[in-house]
């Protein structure tokens, strides 16, 4: 017989709301700082070996937005529904959920390894004759996709941890995949001839990232078979169900269209700026490694709101929910101010740190403060999306990603370049943020009208 969930002893139950987000979300905002600081001495490397180096990564990030995304999309729709599961008591649903998000992990595993092995070359190809750019970019895609399955199945462990309150153990394994990744990044990067390990390049750079990946995979997988009491790992439950996986990609494709949506804008984006010149697609790439010391923060304290709102949407605490995603929006605008004040103040001290020539500084600095004044106003659509995915109206986040980055983000960016200054192109992302931020308070309310008020109502 199956054992139900004892809701009265979880905390997303019972504990304060302040202290239970907190609570959540350090572990995984510390993991993803270390991800994100990761990042960016993985390009600080990478440039100090080659400053065209980070023209090939700028094109490369599609490829690794889009391998994030089918990841996440994976384990948004798991973590989801695992926690309503849990929070209604439905502890052997919750189960088979785990174990068809690991059987829907393995399909993403072969199609971006089937990419890594046919398709990175042309991808470089088709946009830049650089043969510096091609083979080195072409190289770390085809690496990264061949092992992909470290970061795909450390995501969707992860995100069961997080769906049972269980956040700690995610910065054991993010942490420590990153921290490895950064020691031997130089490894491979430069090579250690005493130790008959090559000089790689960029080929190094993606070595040590797949290593970093795997590693953090094993560590998930083991916290989850020995500290997560609330699921049960059986073989059985990884048989593939047609219920599960349409409920999984119900809530889960929205997220993955998100980041496919975000692959196609950068993609677009890059396109654009080689118009004008390989250093400023290089400068956008930069731009994204740094911005990420503030949006992922973000992003992990919206993956314990999510698990915390959806918990208590089955558990019907409507108070609990709004309580939650107000304090998720006041944090979230307090770090993106910080991140703004630091844009507009020390723009060259970011830049100087990959290896920044005069011609980077000069696209560079102005790109940085203008993309900067977008970041309060997407603080605030970022914190409430999260009640979309909690809530099961995951299309909804899609339509406001649409909104932004394909509707508004790349036309305007276009629009701008034909002024022929490419510092213009950069005011495109204040003016996406800003169609957002007013789509996602439309559809907020509209959710908070069918779904929230309700429970309060029936309070």
């Amino acid at each position: 017989m199956t054992k139900t969930v004892n809701t009265s002893e979880n905390k997303m139950a019972v504990m304060p709301e302040g202290k239970l987000l907190l609570n959540m979300a350090w572990p995984l905002i510390s993991s993803m700082l270390v991800q994100a600081l990761y990042n960016i001495i993985d390009s600080i490397y990478v440039t100090q070996y080659n400053p065209d180096a980070a023209t090939a990564l700028s094109l490369a990030f599609p490829i690794q937005n889009l391998q994030i995304g089918f990841a996440t999309g994976v384990g948004v729709g798991v973590n989801a529904l695992l926690s309503r599961f849990l929070g209604e008591g439905q502890r052997e649903r919750g189960s088979r959920v785990a174990g068809n998000g690991l059987f829907l992990s393995a399909i993403v595993t072969v199609l971006f390894m089937l990419f890594g092995f046919f398709g990175a070359r042309p991808f470089f190809e088709m946009q830049s004759d650089v043969p510096f750019t091609v083979d080195g970019g072409s190289a770390y895609v085809s690496i990264c996709c061949i092992w992909i399955a470290g970061i795909v199945f450390e995501v969707v462990l992860e995100r069961m941890l997080q769906a049972t309150g269980r956040t700690v153990y995610t910065l054991y394994t993010q942490g420590t995949g990153a921290v490895l990744n950064i020691i031997l990044d130089p490894v491979f990067i430069f090579g250690v001839p005493a130790l008959g390990i090559p000089e790689m390049g960029l080929a190094g750079a993606a070595v040590a990232t797949v290593i970093g990946q795997w590693v953090a995979a094993i560590l998930a997988l083991f916290f989850n078979l020995k500290c997560n009491k609330d699921v049960d790992f059986r073989l059985s439950y990884l048989a593939p169900k047609w219920s599960y996986i349409r409920e999984i990609l119900s809530i889960g494709v929205p997220s993955a269209i998100m980041m496919a949506i975000g692959a196609a804008m950068n993609f677009g984006i890059n396109r654009i700026l080689q118009g004008f010149s390989e250093v400023a697609t290089g400068v956008f790439g930069i731009y994204y490694k740094i911005q990420s010391f503030f949006f992922m923060p973000i992003f992990g304290m919206n993956n314990a709101c999510i698990s915390i709102v959806a918990f208590n949407y089955g558990y019907r605490k409507p108070s609990r929910i709004t309580r939650t995603l107000k304090l998720t929006c006041g944090i979230a605008l307090g770090v993106m101010i910080a991140g703004w004040l630091t844009f507009q103040l020390a723009p060259d001290f970011l830049l100087n740190l990959f290896n920044a020539n005069e011609e980077f500084l000069a696209i560079g600095m102005p790109a940085l403060r203008t993309i900067s004044w977008s970041f309060p106003i997407a603080a605030v659509a970022i914190a409430l999306s999260a009640s979309f995915q909690a809530l099961g109206n995951g299309f909804y986040s899609t339509v406001v990603s649409v909104s932004r980055q394909l509707v508004v983000l790349l036309p305007a960016a276009y629009l701008l370049s034909l002024t022929g200054v490419v510092d213009n192109v950069w005011w495109s992302f204040v003016i996406a943020e800003f169609i957002s931020l007013a789509a996602t308070l439309i559809l907020f309310a509209r959710i908070y009208r069918k779904k929230i008020k309700p429970l309060k109502e029936a309070e």
